[in-house]
């Protein structure tokens, strides 16, 4: 199954997937009032900062959410392993991909990301509704680890072995600023991929051919062990489903740097080169 959906292919499709609707911004106001004006017919919404991550501390600002708090959170969405899921926000993509993430490492087989999000839905003539969605109980059961994903011990080993991604911006990684986290740089030998490179101008992924060629230019060839990093584990599960889209399987750190730099231990490296 594709990684993504069209807003058109969407469209044929409804009823039949469960909606989500992630909607969420870094530092702005919650994603609940914007879905109770307006969203998809069908979709429900689900809370980024409460159900698809725990509570921040020394694992980074979204680590991984209770396996219970999560299920729960599905099963009242209406998610059950037996039918598609499709997840969207605004039109970032990054909230949306840690969703999708999620329900993959919890073992979901069916799961879908809207290209280009809400935006691409009004974009093309998509209805919307104020009416809020109250589905049957879903039965999805959580199977931790279904996908692969990082400590913080193997993120480190990854960019000496294979290719460690940092998708976020240039300037974090070099150093230049860090807006949110205790430390400025990046794990040492990681490979700068601001993941805001992987979409056009409107949200959406550029095509599958394109993202294999950037990849395959930051050192990813065939059978090279990919893993991807960002702040707090949310762009980069976005870069991580650019891979898909190419292609490529890679494995999240969840923890990102916001737990990389908790501990002072850690090496930090600044400047342009993977150091």
């Amino acid at each position: 199954m594709e990684p993504t959906i069209t807003a058109s292919a969407l469209a044929r499709r409804l009823p039949a997937p469960v909606l989500l609707d992630v909607r969420y911004q870094l530092g702005g106001p919650p994603g609940r009032p914007a879905y109770e004006a307006g969203h998809i017919p069908g979709a429900v919404y689900v809370d980024l900062d409460t159900e698809l991550a725990g509570k921040p501390g020394p694992a980074g600002r979204h680590p991984l959410p209770d396996t219970g708090v999560f299920q729960a959170a599905m099963r009242r969405a209406g998610v059950s392993a037996d039918r598609e899921v499709v997840v969207h926000d605004g039109g970032q993509g990054w909230a949306a991909a840690r969703a999708w993430w999620l329900l993959r490492w919890a073992g979901h087989p069916s799961v879908r990301v809207l290209d280009g999000g809400l935006a691409a839905w009004t974009a093309a003539g998509g209805e919307l509704t104020t009416e809020e969605t109250r589905p049957a109980e879903g039965d999805f059961t959580v199977v931790p680890d279904s996908v692969p994903r990082l400590t913080a011990d193997e993120a480190a080993e990854l960019a000496r072995t294979g290719v460690l991604l940092d998708a976020r911006s240039g300037e974090r990684y070099r150093g230049e600023t860090e807006p949110i986290d205790p430390v400025a740089g990046h794990i040492p030998g990681a490979v700068s991929a601001p993941t805001t490179d992987n979409v056009t101008g409107d949200g959406r992924f550029r095509p599958a051919g394109e993202l294999a060629e950037r990849f395959r230019a930051l050192g990813l060839t065939a059978g090279t062990p990919a893993g991807v990093y960002c702040g707090s584990g949310v762009s980069a599960a976005h870069e991580i489903l650019a891979l898909a889209v190419a292609g490529v399987p890679a494995a999240l750190y969840v923890g990102s740097w916001s737990e990389w730099c908790s501990d002072p231990a850690r090496p930090v490296a600044t400047g342009p080169e993977p150091g």
